[in-house]
């Protein structure tokens, strides 16, 4: 049979692979995109409780500094496509969005639905091919029947060679979503690096057995680090979630990947600061206050003036003190240990929940090999990578989203010869 002819193969039809495809598209490049799932984006659907975070209200250095030092590598896919054009992107095609307190912005509608559909409907305009349910099951480097240099691909279906190919196959969070981390091994057999993948954006484990007795307890702003004996490996200032399995919510996601890299993250420490805005000395004086003024009431009830009560008799427990004890009753060490507790209360990790509920992986193609001016792999012509295949995981927030329309959008550009 007589294999498929194009001019380019884009692989994933993610958030990074959409983009790219109706880019290079409406560029004049006939687009092939190939899909392994039923629909497009399943993993849009799920995401940010399935209303997609789209992005994050800030601009591109603030994207670019929310990664630390691997967020150089986005100045020109942010160039390419910034916060506000992708905005403007999805507006165009009626997506109206808003912007939240914690500066996410999501489509007015909270629907992941209408983010998706309006990609899809950009798509279907742009000329370029979707086909569904197509996995890939090998890519080679081959001579093309023009002599030019290319890719042979086996795909479920059919074999596709093709002048050019962008990977956008993701990583491996939600698993469910078809996210296997199929690029990986493509990449590595292209002759890539891959850094090992490992779950990021996932709740912590813990074996603490005062966590179940706080299971649904949210905490809005506290500051979450996590620590190696002494050392500090991470710190976020967020909101927090008490769950059956550990911890969760925004703070403990944004700390999480120290604990999956870790080699033994059960030797770890979690540590809250319950009343971040507080210094421990101003704990002090309001505690000496109160026994003015409170001295006959227990000391429960005072420091659930500050906390949730449940929470309040476990960090008095971990200071040692009893819950029933008054106020006026305290020596000055016990009050020292009560506003320690209340600034550094601590809990042992066991590790994460894994892939299956990591929102974005941290690890893939390691990024030296990429051309961050073009998205193209220095090692082999033709070759292009855009999303979370590569090994770039940001915060919590749409930050993730924007590196991957960003990526998508500059790949598509230049894979289509006219960047």
């Amino acid at each position: 049979m007589t294999a498929m002819q194009c001019e380019l193969v884009v692989i994933g039809a993610g958030a990074a692979g959409l983009v790219a495809s109706f880019r290079a598209a409406e560029l004049g490049c006939a687009t092939l995109l190939l899909e392994k799932n039923k629909q497009p984006g399943v993993k849009i659907l799920m995401s940010g409780g399935t209303r997609c975070n789209l992005t994050q209200n800030t601009d591109n250095r603030g994207i670019v500094q929310a990664y630390g030092p691997p967020g150089r590598f986005l100045h020109s896919p942010l160039a390419s496509l910034s916060v506000q054009a992708t905005i403007a992107l999805f507006e165009a095609e009626g997506v109206l969005t808003k912007i939240e307190e914690t500066g996410k912005i999501f489509p007015a509608s909270d629907k992941a639905s209408h983010v998706l559909a309006a990609l899809v409907a950009r798509l279907q305009r742009s000329g370029a091919t979707l086909a569904l349910s197509e996995g890939v099951h090998k890519i080679e480097r081959a001579v093309l029947a023009s002599g030019a240099a290319g890719f042979r691909l086996e795909t479920t279906q059919r074999e596709v060679q093709a002048a050019r190919l962008i990977l956008t196959t993701g990583g491996q969070s939600f698993p469910g979503s078809g996210t296997t981390g199929d690029g990986y091994r493509f990449a590595a057999e292209l002759g890539h690096t891959i850094i090992p993948p490992r779950p990021a954006l996932v709740p912590l484990t813990t074996t603490a057995p005062w966590v179940l007795d706080l299971r649904g307890v949210t905490l809005p702003d506290v500051t979450l680090s996590v620590k190696e004996g002494t050392r500090l490996l991470a710190s976020r200032r967020s909101s927090l979630l008490f769950a059956h399995f550990g911890l969760t919510g925004p703070a403990a996601l944004d700390v999480s990947r120290v604990v999956s890299g870790h080699p033994q993250p059960a030797t770890l420490t979690a540590e809250i600061d319950l009343l971040p805005e507080e210094r421990e000395s101003s704990l002090l004086d309001w505690l000496a206050e109160e026994t003015i003024h409170s001295g006959k009431k227990q000391l429960a009830i005072v420091v659930a003036q500050r906390i949730p009560r449940r929470l309040a008799e476990i960090v008095l427990e971990s200071a040692g003190i009893p819950a029933e004890r008054k106020l006026a009753e305290l020596s000055k060490g016990e009050r020292a240990r009560l506003a320690r507790a209340l600034k550094q209360l601590a809990l042992p990790l066991t590790g994460t929940l894994g892939f299956k509920k990591a929102e974005v992986t941290a690890g893939g193609i390691d990024l030296k090999e990429v051309d961050s001016s073009t998205m193209q792999s220095k090692l082999v012509p033709g070759l292009y990578f855009a999303g979370e295949v590569l090994d770039l995981d940001g915060p919590i927030g749409g930050y993730n989203f924007q590196a991957a329309w960003s990526t998508g959008w500059l790949a598509g550009t230049i894979a289509a010869g006219r960047g």
